[in-house]
């Protein structure tokens, strides 16, 4: 019995140092498996936060990228060749239907979205948004200072894809204009000089409604403004080709469009900083001189008769001037470059003295007769009679009878 009992207990222990074991092998287990659950949480927040961030870019850009674009790119597709006055009138009315403001502030909106196509540029800017801090720090020195955005990588590339294509808007503007302006002159001699040369009826009230259509504020294209904003967040969709690379410095117009978009890629310029993009849209330059073509599109229109003039007012004050200001204010300045100065090689030569005999001289005392010094006869001065003055000249009519004085 004692026997018996004592195996039985040798059992049970066995069976209780089983268990504990089992249970700790169990227990160990479970901690293994939370541990890499952990772990794989942590490393897909890990890679959450390494991914870039899409871009951001609010409507208020995308809506004056579109009015600037459909603009410009109708006005872009007048020619001459109108067939009535009304013809004439109707493109001044399409021609008309702006604001210098929207327009500018329209062209840098449009701008910053082709940055957006550059590749070298968004990844260039992506690598200050790898964190929290950094981005932050870079987002605020953009905003303190927009140029700061043309030393980041790619500027280069997206300066000059930005000028690179409103270069070509700007040449189809060009072509446009010298269409119209050209076919003013010719309207005056061809078979519509009949009406072309006939004044304006109701000029007064044709040029009141020009300048009501400019108070209107313009509305983007919906068409236009969707493939835009498909452009701006994928980077594509624009047919855009490779772009020359363009150095700094750069147009204030191009500097704000690349912090603009810059900011659109640090997640800086979604719509809960508006603030941001609105303020990088003013320029100064543009839109002084689109405010400035407007004023003398109304002048050429007050003084203007015809129809030929009204539509040379359209090509030389809407559509060329749209082309001259946006040229000006994203198009690199002209330079002049001189040359260092080549200097000419020039032979030296040993002078050369000759000696030639002095011819004789006559000796002191000598009978030679000296020469007859010449003499000048005076000549009577020559006086020109006055015409005879009709009886009953008046002091005006006699003085300007009299013959001019000598001349000295």
């Amino acid at each position: 019995m004692t026997l018996f009992s004592g195996r039985r207990a040798s059992a049970l222990t066995a069976l209780l140092i089983a268990a504990t074991l089992a249970s700790c092998a169990s227990n160990k287990a479970a901690e293994e498996a939370e541990a890499q659950r952990v772990a794989a949480e942590l490393a897909a927040a890990a890679a959450l936060a390494a991914r870039p961030k899409p871009i951001a870019l609010n409507d208020s850009v995308i809506q004056s990228a579109a009015i600037y674009l459909g603009f410009t790119r109708d006005m872009a597709t007048l020619r001459g060749g109108f067939e009535s006055p009304e013809a004439i009138l109707a493109a001044m009315q399409r021609g008309a239907a702006y604001q210098p403001d929207q327009i500018s502030r329209g062209l840098v909106a449009y701008a910053s979205i082709l940055a957006l196509q550059s590749p070298e540029f968004v990844t260039g800017v992506r690598q200050y948004g790898m964190d929290r801090e950094t981005r932050n720090q870079t987002v605020a020195r953009i905003v303190a200072d927009p140029t700061y955005a043309s030393t980041l990588a790619g500027a280069d590339s997206a300066a000059g894809l930005i000028m690179g294509v409103l270069d070509a808007d700007i040449a189809a503007l060009r072509v446009a204009a010298d269409s119209i302006e050209n076919d003013a002159y010719a309207i005056q001699a061809d078979g519509r000089a009949s009406w072309a040369r006939q004044a304006v009826p109701d000029r007064e009230a044709r040029i009141q409604g020009v300048k009501d259509l400019s108070a209107r504020r313009m509305v983007a294209n919906a068409e236009d403004a969707a493939r835009l904003s498909a452009a701006a967040y994928s980077g594509s969709g624009l047919g855009v080709s490779t772009p020359r690379l363009r150095q700094p410095p750069y147009p204030p117009a191009v500097s704000s469009a690349l912090a603009i978009a810059a900011l659109a890629v640090l997640d800086g310029a979604g719509e809960n900083a508006v603030s941001n993009t609105d303020a990088l849209q003013y320029d100064l330059a543009s839109q002084d001189c689109f405010a400035s073509s407007k004023l003398n599109l109304f002048q050429c229109l007050a003084a203007s008769r015809p129809s030929y003039e009204v539509e040379f007012c359209l090509g030389r004050h809407v559509v060329r001037d749209l082309a001259t200001c946006a040229s000006g204010t994203s198009q690199p300045a002209g330079r002049i470059t001189v040359d260092s100065p080549v200097q000419t090689r020039v032979e030296s030569r040993t002078p050369v003295i000759r000696t030639e005999p002095l011819p004789p001289s006559t000796a002191p005392g000598s009978s030679s007769a000296p020469e007859t010094p010449a003499t000048v006869s005076p000549v009577a001065p020559s006086i020109t009679p006055n015409p005879p003055l009709a009886q009953g000249a008046n002091q005006t009519q006699r003085l300007n009878a009299t013959p001019p004085g000598p001349q000295r």
